[in-house]
């Protein structure tokens, strides 16, 4: 899956959640988080997608980039 980095960060603003707090609700490493908002990380699973949606508080396609097959 590929993360949209600019949707999981602006969401995570929006919520006035700092990356050490997603770091707390996700279980995931805080500077993991920050290169998948950086776009950095161009493939992930889809339990690091499930933890961040859920840590965020919405749907996993809306933070994922929809692959379109040409």
């Amino acid at each position: 899956m590929k993360p949209n980095g600019t949707m999981i960060r602006g969401i995570r603003n929006g919520r006035n959640l700092s990356l050490r707090e997603l770091e707390a609700k996700t279980g995931l490493d805080r500077g993991y988080l920050s290169r998948l908002e950086r776009e950095q990380i161009r493939d992930v699973g889809s339990e690091q997608v499930r933890r961040v949606a859920k840590a965020l508080g919405v749907p996993e396609d809306l933070i994922v980039t929809k692959e379109t097959t040409p």
